[in-house]
């Protein structure tokens, strides 16, 4: 006899009585207006827009990236959507996807510092293909707001949600991408309330995201934001066509609330001050092309190199104090952070990032390479670091990107700095010369003459009165490909 197996659904949510948040952003989205929009709203939508491309264009050749383009050219299909700094043309999905994959290789794209994810490397690679999609010319007002709908969307799930990601053993930055990009797409395609609410039922039933991608320094890290933006493509389509997809997504008795975050979504905190509160405007930019867990300590032994009487080739022992979630991410297991076999382990490693913070007084790019990681001094250094979780830090600021305070000893003489907030965030934000530095830094690694600086600034800064985006973009990218 069959044993009968009975759910207990005391704490599941009520979907009956409440509409979905699915409905609810839905009802936002189709109704969003560019010109009702605060401007620093659309300020921080050209930034994001800015350093999500810029950093597209340090990844047009990073690993992964030319197996993928290979991999979707050999496939072939319709030539509906343009892959960036490229000539090639493929399926809107397949162009998402690659588009994520470059801007988020290097690592150097925005983070939400509460949230904990990357936001523009799914969003604005999805709202590109749907231009493209459209069938006719998608203005730029009309590409800023599905920009902003999906930013807001990702940011807004991301700060509602209560769980850590190691808890909870998925990256926000890929869980919530599916969704994020299927809002972007369905409000630039103009989709209906219905039909929006249908596309995040099919971008859910496609939703996942992993965290064992970094623990094993996986090379599909760099992708999972593109898959997101690929399956966002794909759910358009099927809203399109009338497919009904999951209609109470987020907090259903199988919604994403209780089947992915544990019961740990907020459905106050996701509706609070819809409309008038943009939690993306609090996006962080990277001055480091690492993992965003790293930029505290690498702030804090920035510090420590400039004290009177430090010299790091006389240190013995370095402790790095963080919280618990930054240990989990970039501090263990201890001996592969210390020495890093792979570009990916490297971003995700405390050790390697203090160790060039303190020989070079610079983190960047060129410390990314399989050439960089075998320098013996900076490995000789990263050997010395131990991460160390803080109760006092992991109390304050347990769910938050990690504080950092660390502790480099030469011989029982301590040199100690502490750093709560990294920089780049908007308490501490990038100026309009760091940006163009990192822009140029881009180009530089990625393969283009940094003269492509000045016509790249100049598209950026037009897009929000352009009458076709895609044409625009289309002679960016032309102009970036010829130098």
């Amino acid at each position: 006899m069959m044993e009968t197996v009975t759910m207990d659904m005391s704490n599941a949510p009520d979907s009956i009585n409440t509409p979905d948040f699915s409905k609810v952003y839905s009802d936002f989205s189709a109704a969003l207006s560019f010109g009702a929009l605060p401007r620093t709203a659309v300020a921080a939508a050209r930034l994001n827009i800015y350093d999500t491309l810029a950093c597209a264009l340090a990844g047009a050749h990073a690993p992964g990236v030319d197996e993928v383009r290979d991999i979707v050219a050999d496939w072939g299909g319709k030539p509906e959507a343009h892959v960036l700094w490229t000539n090639l043309h493929v399926p809107a999905p397949n162009a998402a996807w690659i588009n994520g994959v470059m801007a988020h290789a290097c690592d150097y794209d925005d983070t939400h510092d509460k949230a904990i994810l990357h936001g523009g490397i799914s969003v604005i690679p999805a709202a590109l293909a749907a231009a493209e999609m459209a069938g006719r010319p998608v203005s730029g007002q009309e590409f800023y707001t599905g920009v902003i709908s999906g930013l807001e969307l990702i940011c807004r799930l991301g700060v509602a949600t209560r769980i850590g990601l190691i808890q909870a053993g998925f990256i926000y930055s890929a869980l919530f991408a599916h969704f994020a990009a299927t809002a972007a797409a369905a409000r630039i395609l103009r989709l209906s309330v219905d039909d929006t609410i249908n596309a995040l039922g099919n971008a859910y039933s496609q939703a996942a995201g992993t965290h064992q991608v970094t623990r094993d320094g996986a090379l599909t890290k760099r992708m999972q934001p593109g898959f997101g933006a690929r399956s966002a493509m794909t759910a358009i389509a099927l809203a399109r066509k009338n497919i009904r997809g999951a209609q109470n997504v987020f907090e259903g008795i199988d919604g994403l609330n209780r089947t992915y975050l544990q019961g740990e979504l907020d459905s106050d905190v996701l509706r609070a001050d819809l409309g008038t509160r943009y939690h993306f405007e609090d996006l962080s930019y990277k001055p480091y092309p690492c993992c965003r867990m790293n930029h505290c300590a690498i702030d804090a032994a920035l510090q420590i190199r400039t004290q009177d009487g430090f010299d790091w080739t006389k240190v013995t022992e370095i402790r790095a104090n963080i919280n618990a979630q930054g240990n989990q991410a970039v501090g263990t297991p201890l001996d592969m952070r210390r020495a890093p076999k792979s570009v990916v382990q490297a971003q995700f490693s405390i050790c390697y990032n203090i160790a060039c913070a303190l020989v070079q007084g610079s983190v960047s790019l060129s410390d990314f390479t399989a050439e960089a990681l075998a320098r013996p001094d900076i490995l000789a250094l990263a050997a010395k670091v131990t991460p160390v979780v803080d109760a006092e830090l992991d109390r304050r600021m347990g769910r938050n990107v990690t504080p950092a305070r660390i502790e480099a000893m030469i011989g029982d003489r301590p040199f100690v700095a502490e750093i709560t907030e990294a920089r780049g965030n908007f308490l501490s934000p990038m100026s309009d010369a760091d940006m163009r530095r990192k822009l140029e830094d881009c180009l530089s690694f990625g393969g283009f003459a940094p003269s492509g600086a000045d016509r790249f600034e100049a598209t950026i800064a037009g897009l929000e009165a352009s009458t076709d985006i895609v044409a625009d973009m289309r002679a960016l990218s032309s102009a970036i490909i010829a130098g």
